[in-house]
């Protein structure tokens, strides 16, 4: 008989699938429950298109081909060593840092009020600032990855670079101006710091200056207007329901409207008579709490709880530092998206405009939460294998 181990030399597909084969490594319940999501969120976004888009399915085969994108994205990370990423961290970031440039320019266009987008033609766009979550996560991981020499806590040096690295990438996209984004960068850079070890002080330091930019921001007026009517429909959505607090008051009662088992698919008075705007988007999850109700909207947040669970795993069990920085980076990035994304619907959050992730509609936010996980899925590979 030929030896097992002959075989799946000699065959491909054996490799391909054999007891060694990489396939069997994969975190099948991160990828089972991200799949998940994105069905979900097909469905949703379906809905919530269907009697305006271009013919009944327009959008959501738009949104299926970002998947399918995505997906193929996500397969092809998920290939490489992620060590190997780690030489080539700086120029991934300069690259993200190029487009965050060209958006400011005259190349870039206004989309809701946000300078963010580069127009490719053909109806595709794409946002520079989804990849410049991706660029600041792998140059923070390879910055605070190389301990002191008989330390365990990163260089001194490493961390004021780190902090420029996020503070450059957090003021181009503070230009757009987009907020949500720049919370999110804000937030990656956190818990970089925190996962890489480093003393209190730079904590302490990076929460004053974030609270004297926030001051500085607000005195000096540079926020749009828009922004600030979202500030203050967050503090009183009462205040004014046919207006500012118009999107939070709708929101509201699209979800409440839901009870505990949903209207049904397509079945949801606010989403067919688009009540709600932005609700493929920035709002989707009052698709689910209407339609789906209460038990549906848990599923979606159960999942995504998985997910960062799963992530969380994959950190803790990472034998270098930087693989640990990368999955640590991304669930902080995902997990304060999704709450920020969900609480702003339910009125704990203001609105910022962020999509919730892997169920929104969206192109390059699509394609930059899959390569995320494929960050997840490369590192979960190798982890043992040091």
């Amino acid at each position: 008989m030929m030896d097992r181990t002959l075989l799946e030399r000699r065959h491909p597909f054996a490799r391909a699938v054999g007891a060694q084969s990489n396939m069997w490594r994969i975190d099948w319940v991160l990828l089972v429950a991200v799949a998940a999501l994105c069905v979900i969120g097909t469905l949703l976004v379906w809905s919530s298109t269907r009697t305006w888009a271009s013919g009944s399915t327009g959008l959501v085969k738009k949104h299926m081909l970002n998947l399918a994108i995505g997906a193929v994205l996500c397969g092809l990370v998920t290939m490489v060593d992620h060590r190997l990423l780690r030489a080539y961290a700086p120029v991934v970031y300069l690259v993200t840092l190029i487009g965050l440039v060209l958006v400011v320019t005259p190349v870039g266009t206004t989309v809701n009020g946000s300078h963010s987008w580069i127009m490719l033609g053909g109806g595709f766009a794409i946002q520079p600032s989804e990849f410049a979550k991706l660029g600041l996560v792998l140059m923070l991981a390879m910055l605070l990855a190389q301990p002191a020499e008989g330390s365990d806590r990163p260089r001194a040096l490493d961390v004021v670079l780190s902090l420029l690295s996020a503070v450059v990438a957090m003021g181009l996209v503070m230009l757009q101006p987009d907020l949500g984004t720049t919370l999110v960068l804000a937030v990656i850079i956190a818990g970089a710091l925190i996962l890489g070890g480093v003393q209190k002080r730079w904590i302490l330091l990076l929460a004053f200056s974030v609270v004297v930019a926030a001051v500085a921001v607000w005195l000096l007026d540079l926020l749009e207007p828009y922004q600030v009517a979202r500030f203050t429909a967050f503090i009183d959505p009462g205040v004014d329901p046919r207006g500012v607090g118009y999107n939070s008051t709708q929101s509201l009662i699209a979800i409440g409207s839901g009870e505990l088992f949903g209207k049904g698919l397509f079945e949801g008075g606010q989403t067919t008579g688009r009540f709600v705007p932005e609700q493929h988007t920035d709002f989707i999850f009052t698709v689910a709490g209407e339609e789906f109700g209460f038990l549906g909207s848990v599923t979606v947040v159960v999942l995504l709880g998985v997910v960062l669970l799963r992530g969380l795993h994959i950190a803790k069990q990472c034998d270098d530092r930087f693989g640990t920085l990368v999955a640590g980076s991304i669930v902080c990035w995902l997990g304060f998206q999704s709450f920020v994304n969900i609480g702003m619907t339910v009125g704990i959050m203001p609105i910022t405009g962020l999509p919730l992730p892997f169920v929104s509609y969206g192109g390059t936010s699509t394609f930059a939460n899959l390569i995320a996980v494929g960050f997840l899925q490369a590192i979960r590979i190798r982890e043992q294998s040091f």
